[in-house]
């Protein structure tokens, strides 16, 4: 005999899935009230999720009252889907994320206006601080959930009922989350987005350079052109390593050339609009093993820095390049 619940379970999974291709899921179960998670954490496949034994125990502890979220799982990193929480969000958002080239790979109604919305950012994993980035700057641009901007907040999956008594229909049951649109791949201006992180980790990991502060202090001796900020190590590494993978050098070169690598990302770094010296301080900070072999490592930065520089500048000649080169 047909069940047709579990028919409309299976394809709701099958069009969120199919838009969200990845290896694994973390399906975790939550109970409404009392906020405890049914003992264990999950992974399965697209295919294992398509076995109606799973979806049939999954629906059991649904109407139990456990609620069914996902996330693809690539820990310790995100694995490039970025999830926004438009709970409160004007009609209108999802126009403007796709005239932004922000287009979501899901949307989910979750319940009666209340939207959950993917966004693929990268084919590759991300680190956790850059996926977290964009989290909030979708989250700011389109009048998200900022609490939901973490790496590793978990969605809705499809084809399940919110069990949250607050989203109860007026006739008292609960809604059933929908799959509303699907428009599978890469965002248009995911690079963009990648960027934006990159820089908003170097600025935020900044820590600026300033004059000791004297009772002698005049304005004579205020320096007449600001510091640039050191960027730290650990930020260094970070966005360093988000173009490694963003590029896919390790994927295509085992055993990488350190010094053309460097200067890919360098040229990658100046188009995103960071400043030559900030450029520098990744370079030094990230690239494995620097300065490895090079005798003379100001040297070898400059002349990395100029090339980059006039390559982007070959390319792009309308562009300017931000700040002088050290």
């Amino acid at each position: 005999m047909l069940d047709r619940g579990l028919s409309l379970s299976l394809e709701a999974i099958h069009r969120q899935l199919a838009a969200m291709p990845w290896d694994r899921y973390l399906i975790r179960l939550i109970h409404h009230r009392t906020r405890r998670a049914f003992p264990g954490s999950r992974l399965w496949t697209a295919s294992q999720l398509a076995q109606e034994p799973i979806v049939k125990f999954l629906r059991v502890r649904n109407r139990e009252g456990y609620d069914v979220y996902f996330q693809p799982h690539a820990l310790p990193h995100n694995a490039g889907y970025i999830l926004v929480d438009l709970d409160q969000a004007e009609p209108i958002v999802l126009d403007s994320m796709y005239a932004q080239g922000h287009q979501p790979c899901v949307v989910l109604d979750t319940s009666p206006d209340h939207l959950q919305a993917w966004v693929h950012v990268s084919a590759q994993p991300l680190p956790a601080a850059v996926a977290s980035a964009i989290g909030r700057q979708l989250a700011r641009l389109y009048q998200g959930d900022c609490a939901s901007t973490d790496w590793r907040h978990l969605g809705r999956l499809a084809g399940f009922t919110n069990q949250k008594p607050h989203r109860r229909l007026p006739s008292g049951l609960a809604p059933w989350v929908k799959v509303r649109q699907v428009t599978p791949g890469l965002a248009t201006n995911s690079r963009s987005l990648l960027s934006s992180a990159c820089r908003s980790l170097t600025l935020s990991s900044a820590v600026p350079t300033r004059p000791p502060r004297t009772g002698t202090a005049t304005p004579a001796a205020t320096p007449l052109t600001p510091v640039p900020p050191a960027v730290t190590a650990p930020a260094a590494r970070t966005v360093y390593q988000t173009w490694l993978r963003r590029l896919r050098i390790p994927q295509r070169f085992p055993h990488p050339d350190w010094s053309i690598a460097d200067l890919w990302i360098a040229k990658e770094l100046l188009l995103s609009g960071l400043s030559a010296a900030e450029v520098k301080s990744i370079l030094q900070g990230g690239s494995p093993g620097f300065p490895r072999r090079h005798a003379a490592a100001e040297d070898y930065l400059h002349r990395t820095l100029t090339r980059a520089g006039a390559e982007v500048a070959a390319a792009f000649p309308a562009r300017p390049i931000p700040n002088a080169f050290p």
